[in-house]
């Protein structure tokens, strides 16, 4: 598979939105300490978004180091003229579930109108932001770092809206959870996008939102959006969300905890099979299983020594989603090592020892598997009797080539 090799940041307006300039980062920067994009923006008092109607599209994630939301925040500044706020899946204030949003609606807090984006694109979601009256769209949304989590391509989605409707564009950067040490995971055929992968990007990308925005606008618009990215201060690529003492936000109601997040990129392969994938549990995509499965399961996935991770027997009973309300038997991920920990291989690793212990194994009638890998490949693997290290060596060289691409967005070391 190629990559798109479009000439990087050859028009005036790409090349002006490569990376805000800001001040230079605060005392407690230089001690180590981060400072987000908003948290930079509100300290320069808004400039950039100076006699700008704005928009936001954000949701519950958008909050400050004192857990105040940004809207709330924003709203009661004068120096800013926020006028509408776009809600993603799962809404604005986070009241819906998996595959749902709020709606159009006024937010009870503030007032402002709240225009739903939740599964819009192209001219829909132009003609959103044209409805909204705002000259320009900020995005701040917490990212996991995994390529199906849906909110990175309400961003690729937002940025095409926003050059249609002639918007300018502002992505407030947050840090990847799971650290930026590198990308891992197949590569996406551009035959299986969707909205869980509009693009071919690797499966973990291990890239912040202002990153990926930039990849976005050089490599896969049809035409750059007036793009300007406001980067983060402090952050080390090799840290985890736990180094900085931020918040954490569920930034979607299966997304309970970073240890949540510090599995997903593999474990959510589980939703393109008929096993439970921990929803409707306190450990969402930690625990995974189904009726009939017994001890075999954690003994066959710990056979393979899989670096920084065990698998503990574990029996569960789903309060919602698959087996709601039935005791189902299978596995507990425990990560000992984050550092070592691969959570791709890991995953590919527990479908096949899943199809090799359960005779009930089977993967959705839908394909959603192959959406998820971005491929035939894996699920044709498995199911000819490869192995973890046979179907991980498969996409090496996509990976590859992703990597090299990447690198030339990185914002941090």
């Amino acid at each position: 598979m190629r990559l798109s090799r479009r000439a990087l940041l050859t028009t005036a307006t790409a090349s002006a939105a490569a990376v805000t300039a800001l001040p230079t980062a605060t005392t407690a920067d230089a001690h180590g300490h981060l400072s987000t994009g908003f948290d930079r923006l509100a300290a320069d008092g808004y400039a950039l978004l100076a006699a700008q109607k704005v928009g936001i599209v954000t949701n519950p994630t958008g909050i400050t180091r004192e857990a105040r939301h940004i809207v709330d925040v924003m709203h009661a500044d004068p120096r800013v003229q926020l006028r509408a706020v776009f809600g993603p899946e799962h809404g604005f204030r986070g009241t819906a579930q998996a595959g749902g949003s709020e709606g159009r609606h006024d937010d009870p807090a503030t007032g402002l109108p709240v225009y739903d984006t939740y599964l819009k694109s192209g001219q829909p979601l132009a003609d959103v932001f044209t409805a909204s009256g705002v000259d320009t769209v900020v995005f701040d949304i917490q990212d996991v770092g995994a390529r199906f989590y849906t909110y990175i391509w309400t961003l690729y989605d937002c940025m095409a809206a926003a050059r249609t409707a002639g918007k300018r564009f502002v992505v407030l950067d947050r840090p990847n959870p799971v650290t930026g040490r590198t990308a891992q995971g197949p590569v996406l055929h551009r035959e299986f996008a969707s909205f869980v992968g509009r693009q071919p990007i690797a499966q973990a990308h291990g890239m912040t939102v202002a990153e990926l925005a930039r990849l976005f606008n050089a490599e896969f618009l049809d035409a750059p959006v007036e793009l300007d990215v406001v980067p983060m201060t402090g952050w080390r690529r090799s840290r985890f969300h736990d180094a900085y003492g931020l918040p954490w936000v569920p930034p979607s109601p299966n997304m309970p905890t970073p240890d949540t997040a510090l599995v997903y990129s593999g474990t959510c392969l589980f939703e393109g099979t008929n096993l439970s994938e921990g929803r409707g549990t306190t450990r969402p995509f930690e625990l995974l299983g189904a009726e009939g499965i017994d001890a075999r399961w954690a003994a066959a996935a710990n056979e393979f020594a899989l670096p920084g991770v065990r698998c503990r027997e574990a029996y569960f009973a789903p309060t919602f989603s698959k087996f709601q309300g039935r005791t189902v038997g299978g596995v507990q991920i425990h990560v000992h090592d984050r550092a070592a920990y691969d959570p791709v291989r890991t995953g590919i690793a527990l479908l096949v020892t899943a199809k090799k212990v359960w005779s009930g194994f089977a993967w959705r009638e839908d394909g959603w598997i192959d959406k998820l890998t971005g491929s035939t490949g894996v699920r044709t693997m498995i199911d000819a009797g490869a192995g973890p290290d046979e179907i991980v060596g498969a996409w090496q060289d996509e990976l590859a080539a992703f990597r090299r691409v990447r690198k030339e967005f990185l914002l941090y070391r």
